[in-house]
């Protein structure tokens, strides 16, 4: 069963383009556009209240000083501050749970896109920085959106105060708004660059302090500790000069505000003085001058809240980069249900930067069979396994499962198609059940799993069994692949790819995976090291410099020399001596199992383990070092 043309053409059509820049801003503030209006109006009446409030303190002045009755004004002044005090309280109350929501839903969104892309599109964006630091300023626009907008009511309106209350007095300040002005503009211009290059080079200490962490471990035992300090703190020299440059130009900013805010209302006063002592103000009037000079020269702090919204699109438009990559393309077939497992690649050829790391390979693997995919390292092998279940797609060529072009499965069905283990597996969830589950598993199906993997004898024996929280559970290396290798036992897969997953395995945990692999259904694909595990296969595919150099039987590659040194083995092949008892499927005899084997583990177990080894071949958690030795 072939694809049809036409859904292959769809498979094949190439994707839609980015969304423009600004496309993510634009939807987060859409989606806090209610709590950004009630931030809006609650400042604009705020703004209200602090503008009359110099007018109604005026006229209480004036009255009080005439010993005239004053009773309303002064209760009108208690309820415009009172006024004031609400309306800051609620834009508070209402721009921290917006932002925790919008925040939320940025991180989900990032995260939705980053596990959609595929993998190699994914490389290098930096998702931890993305999703703490920039999605908790992005988190901020709708809220910023509507204080910056809003930061301009109250100064306007102790300007139009000055001006009606005394028009020279509006005069004097008015002198020193176009300075102001181009204070404000410096500050949308260079302060966004500023704090962009500060989120870049943050992002990429991010990365290397990850890198670093995940190895800690070698780096402890090679002894370069420093060197690595070094390496990951190299970006501090760039996040220094950008962070610098953010405090300058912020810092710049506010003192010239800060300086010209004074001498602004200085001159009000200055003018106000002059004209009460010709007669032509009040003391209410000076008052309110001095009130409205003060709201005016707020306009300072349209810096920071023009600063706010700097901050959330820069970390908005960082946080686009994750949620703009383009999701891989499926398609919407299902498989034929009486499938076996077939899977067949065709001229496929794989390109990264300028250089073929896949060149035409061709190549089938029956269904029911397990074949071994073996080569040095850097010939392709993992990007062959990518390839082969879809984690990334072939600039040429196609690959078929049982007939079905895998460009054209739907998700569902491709991931429901096709299992992974891999060599180090991450383990997500609370305890370890969930992680091996990866969702609602029954027990009976979990229990199989672990004991296929033999994962059994080392989860039986902690505190709460499968149950225990992962924090609670130190796990040696290969400990960690068997959990892996469960997680893909739990449900049965047309095809089950095991990139390197079984290398940190002691030999006779290797051996029972290797026989649970037999009586699996469907098709196996493993990555190798291991001259055993090549034996036992069905077929070897030998890859070297991302072309096929070879596929057969192990006995048959065997009398290569390049082939043998694959395994470490030397001309003389005694390495793989038995290799030459390998049957035509590739099965071995129980005599070889027993050289390669007992032999290797006499030295590690008791006897009665050695005796039990070919019987019931069971094992004891105490014999996975995790070290991963080479046979």
């Amino acid at each position: 069963m072939t694809a049809a043309p036409a859904d292959a053409a769809r498979a094949r059509a190439t994707p839609a383009p980015p969304p423009a820049e600004g496309r993510l801003l634009r939807e987060t503030v859409r989606r806090g556009r209610g709590p950004a209006a009630l931030v809006l109006a609650a400042t604009a009446l705020g703004a209200a209240a602090a503008v009359t409030l110099p007018l109604a303190l005026g006229r209480a002045v004036d009255l009080l000083i005439a010993r005239a009755d004053a009773g309303s004004w002064v209760l009108l002044c208690t309820a415009l501050i009172a006024t004031e005090v609400a309306t800051d309280a609620l834009v508070a109350r209402t721009g921290g749970r917006t932002g925790a929501a919008t925040t939320a839903w940025l991180r989900r969104r990032a995260l939705a896109g980053f596990l959609a892309a595929p993998p190699a599109a994914t490389t290098g964006t930096g998702l931890p920085t993305r999703l703490t630091a920039n999605a908790l300023d992005a988190g901020t626009a709708p809220v910023a959106a509507a204080t910056a907008a809003a930061a301009g009511l109250a100064p306007l309106g102790g300007l139009a105060g000055l001006f009606l209350v005394d028009p020279w007095a509006g005069a004097a300040f008015v002198c020193g708004v176009p300075l102001l002005l181009l204070i404000l503009r410096a500050l949308l211009r260079d302060g966004r660059a500023a704090l962009t290059t500060y989120q870049e080079e943050q992002g990429r200490m991010a990365r290397l302090l990850t890198g670093a962490l995940s190895g800690a471990a070698t780096i402890a035992a090679a002894g370069t500790v420093r060197a690595e300090e070094r390496r990951v703190l190299a970006p501090l020299a760039g996040m220094r000069a950008a962070g610098e440059r953010t405090w300058r130009v912020q810092g710049r900013a506010a003192g010239l505000s800060g300086a010209l805010m004074p001498l602004l209302v200085a001159a009000v006063l200055a003018v106000g003085g002059v004209r009460l002592v010709a007669g032509h103000l009040t003391p209410g009037d000076l008052l309110a001058l001095s009130r409205y000079a003060v709201l005016a020269a707020g306009a300072g702090a349209l810096a920071g809240a023009l600063n706010g919204w700097v901050r959330a699109k820069a970390g908005t438009a960082r946080v686009e980069t994750v949620t703009a990559l383009p999701p891989a393309p499926h398609g919407a077939r299902d498989l034929p249900p009486q499938g076996d497992g077939t899977l067949a690649l065709h001229g496929v050829h794989v390109t990264r930067d300028g250089v073929p790391l896949l060149d035409s390979v061709t190549l089938t693997l029956p269904g029911g069979t397990t074949t071994a995919l073996v080569g040095p390292s850097g010939s392709g092998k993992s990007l062959l396994a990518a390839v082969a279940g879809r984690l990334t797609d072939p600039d040429q060529g196609t690959v078929l499962l049982d007939g079905t072009d895998l460009r054209t499965l739907s998700a569902d069905a491709l991931r429901h198609a096709v299992a992974y283990a891999f060599e180090r597996p991450v383990l997500f969830g609370a305890t370890i059940a969930d992680a091996v589950a990866c969702g609602p598993l029954p027990e009976p199906d979990l229990r199989r799993a672990l004991r296929r993997a033999a994962a059994d004898t080392f989860t039986d024996r902690l505190p709460h069994g499968p149950r225990t929280p992962l924090p609670e559970a130190p796990l040696s290396g290969g400990e960690l692949q068997r959990l892996g290798l469960a997680r893909a036992f739990t449900r049965p897969t047309r095809l089950l790819i095991l990139d390197d997953a079984t290398s940190s395995l002691d030999t006779v945990t290797a051996h029972l995976v290797a026989r649970a692999l037999t009586d699996t259904p469907g098709t196996r694909l493993t990555i190798t090291h291991r001259l055993t595990t090549a034996a036992q296969s069905d077929q070897v595919v030998w890859l070297d410099g991302g072309r096929i150099r070879g596929t057969g039987p192990h006995s048959v590659l065997w009398r290569d020399p390049a082939y043998r040194a694959v395994f470490g083995a030397g001309a003389g092949g005694d390495a793989g001596a038995g290799a030459d008892t390998v049957t035509g499927t590739g099965a071995r005899r129980r005599s070889d199992v027993r050289t390669d084997v007992a032999s290797d583990v006499r030295t590690e177990l008791p006897a009665d383990m050695r005796t039990d080894l070919h019987t019931g071949i069971r094992t004891d958690p105490r014999v996975d070092t995790g070290t991963g030795a080479a046979e």
